[in-house]
C-alpha cells in the first residue's frame, strides 16, 4: 500500500472541511442506536421513495398483460444481482475500506479509494453489459421466456444493462460517501430521481401526446434516466472538494485495489450465489407455465424490495464496524453487530409472516388472474415464516464486511444456493407440487440465517 506521506503528496492544496470529521468522530464514539439511526434513516427514506416507484413499476407493468409481467420477472433476477453486487457486494468492500481508512485517521487513503471504486465500476458495468448483450436470450428462453414473453424480457433487458456502467458508478460512488459518513447527500439526490420517475415511468410505458408508448422498454428507459441524472448530480458535488472524500485521479495501487476487493469480490460472489439461487426458484417455477411465473415474479418483488429495506440498515451496519475496527474498538463493533442483527430478524419476521396471513395484501394490487393470485399467494404461505432468518443472516453479512471476514457468509450462500436450487430443480423435474419448490427456498432462508450467525458467533473478539 502506499504509504501516507506519498498519497499525502498528492492531496489538493485545500484543507479538508472540519465537518465531515466531526460527524466521523460521533460514528467512532457516539452512543450506538442514535448513530445507526442516523446513518440510516436518510437511507431508509431514499428505498422507501424506491420501494413506491417499483410498485407503482410493477402495477403499471401488469396493466401491459401477463406476458409483459412474466418477462420482466425473468429479468428482475438479474437486474437485482447487479443492484446488489454494486451496492452490498463490491460496494460493501468499498464502503467497509474507506470507513476502515477513516476509521484509523488515513484521509489520504480514503480519498485514493473513492478513485480506484471508480475503476473498478468502470470494469464491472461494461462486464454487465456485454454479457447481458450475449447472453441475455439464451439465458431469458431457458428460464421459460417464450415468444411474446421472451421479447417482453429482451426489451426490458437491453434497456436497464445498457446503461449498466452508469449504475455501477452511482452505486460505488455512494458507498464510498457512505463509508466516509456522508448519507445524506446520496439521499437527497435519490429522493429527487424518485420524484421524477412517478410521472416519467407511466409516460414512457403508456405514451402521451409527442411520446411514444414503449411498453415494457419504457420502464427500462426509465430507470436509466434516472441513473444518469444521479451520476452527474454526484459528479458535479464532488468536484466542489469540500466532501469527507475527495475525487481526483492517483495513481494506480494495487494494494488499494485488493483493500476493497478481497471484502468486495467475496461480497460479490456472495450476491452472486444469492442471485444464482433467485434465479434457479424463477426457472423451476417457469416450468409450471407462464401464470404461475407470473404470480412468483410479482410474490417475489416482495423479496427484491425486503433486501433494499434490510440494504439501507446494512449500510450503517458497514460504515460503525468497519470504523469501530479500523480503531480497534472491537467490543463495540461487536456490540454494533448483534443489535442491527435483532433488527434485521425481527422486522422481517414481521413483513414475511403478515403476508403468510394475509398475501392478498400484496396480491390484490397487481391482477385478479385466479391462477397468478393463487401461485404468489402460495409463495408467502410456504416462504413468509422463514423471512426473518434471511433478514438476520444479511444483517450479519453486512457485519462482516464491516469485520473484513467473509468466510462464513460465503458458506451460508454456498447452502442455501445447495438446498434451495437443487431442492427446487429436482422437485420440478419431478413434476412435484408447487408447495414443494417454494418449501425449499424457504428451508434455504432458515439456513442461511443459522450458518450466519455461527460463525459470527464464533469470530467474536476475545
Amino acid at each position: 500500500m502506499a504509504d501516507a506521506a506519498s498519497l499525502d503528496s498528492a492531496e489538493p492544496a485545500a484543507a479538508p472541511a472540519p465537518r465531515p470529521d466531526a460527524r466521523f468522530a460521533a460514528i467512532l464514539n457516539g452512543p450506538i442506536l442514535p448513530t445507526l439511526a442516523k446513518l440510516t434513516t436518510p437511507v431508509l427514506l431514499v428505498i422507501a421513495a424506491q420501494l413506491f416507484v417499483s410498485i407503482l413499476e410493477a402495477y403499471w407493468v401488469s396493466r401491459l398483460g401477463t406476458e409483459a409481467v412474466a418477462g420482466v420477472a425473468l429479468v428482475l433476477p438479474l437486474f437485482v444481482l447487479m443492484g446488489t453486487m454494486s451496492n452490498g457486494g463490491i460496494g460493501g468492500g468499498v464502503a467497509a475500506a474507506v470507513a476502515r481508512a477513516k476509521g484509523a485517521g488515513n484521509q489520504a487513503q480514503a480519498n485514493a479509494l473513492l478513485w480506484h471504486a471508480i475503476l473498478i465500476a468502470v470494469g464491472f458495468g461494461l462486464l454487465f453489459t456485454i454479457g447481458a448483450e450475449l447472453a441475455g436470450p439464451a439465458l431469458y428462453a431457458a428460464l421459460g421466456g417464450r415468444d411474446a414473453t421472451l421479447t417482453n424480457a429482451l426489451d426490458f433487458s437491453f434497456w436497464v444493462f445498457g446503461g449498466a456502467t452508469i449504475v455501477w458508478l452511482v452505486n460505488l460512488i455512494g458507498a464510498a460517501l457512505r463509508g466516509a459518513g456522508e448519507v445524506k447527500l446520496p439521499a437527497l439526490i435519490n429522493l429527487a430521481g424518485a420524484a421524477v420517475l412517478v410521472p416519467l415511468s407511466p409516460l414512457l410505458i403508456f405514451g402521451w401526446g409527442p411520446v411514444p408508448a414503449l411498453g415494457v422498454a419504457g420502464a427500462g428507459v426509465a430507470t436509466l434516466i434516472f441513473y444518469a441524472g444521479a451520476l452527474a448530480a454526484l459528479l458535479l458535488w464532488l468536484r466542489r472538494g469540500t466532501g469527507p472524500v475527495a475525487l481526483a485521479p492517483r495513481p494506480i495501487d494495487g494494494s488499494l485495489f485488493a483493500a476493497i476487493l478481497r471484502v468486495g469480490l467475496v461480497s460479490a460472489v456472495g450476491t452472486l450465489l444469492a442471485s444464482l439461487t433467485i434465479v434457479a426458484i424463477t426457472g423451476s417455477v417457469g416450468q409450471y407455465g407462464a401464470q404461475p411465473l407470473a404470480g412468483y415474479g410479482l410474490a417475489s418483488r416482495v423479496d427484491s424490495l425486503l433486501v433494499p429495506l434490510l440494504f439501507g440498515l446494512g449500510t450503517g451496519v458497514v460504515t460503525m464496524v468497519g470504523a469501530a475496527s479500523g480503531a480497534g474498538h472491537h467490543s463495540r463493533a461487536w456490540r454494533v453487530t448483534w443489535l442491527a442483527a435483532g433488527l434485521g430478524f425481527a422486522g422481517s419476521a414481521l413483513i414475511g409472516v403478515t403476508l403468510m396471513l394475509a398475501p392478498g395484501l400484496w396480491m390484490d394490487w397487481f391482477t385478479s388472474d385466479p391462477a397468478v393470485h393463487a401461485a404468489g399467494s402460495l409463495w408467502f404461505r410456504m416462504v413468509g415464516g422463514a423471512y426473518g432468518f434471511f433478514g438476520l443472516g444479511l444483517m450479519l453479512y453486512f457485519a462482516a464486511q464491516g469485520f473484513g471476514r467473509m468466510q462464513g457468509p460465503l458458506v451460508a450462500g454456498i447452502v442455501r444456493l445447495s438446498i434451495t436450487a437443487g431442492g427446487a430443480a429436482w422437485l420440478a423435474a419431478q413434476a412435484a407440487a408447487l408447495d414443494r419448490v417454494y418449501l425449499a427456498a424457504a428451508v434455504g432462508m432458515v439456513m442461511f440465517g443459522l450458518i450466519n450467525a455461527a460463525a459470527v458467533w464464533r469470530a467474536r473478539p476475545a
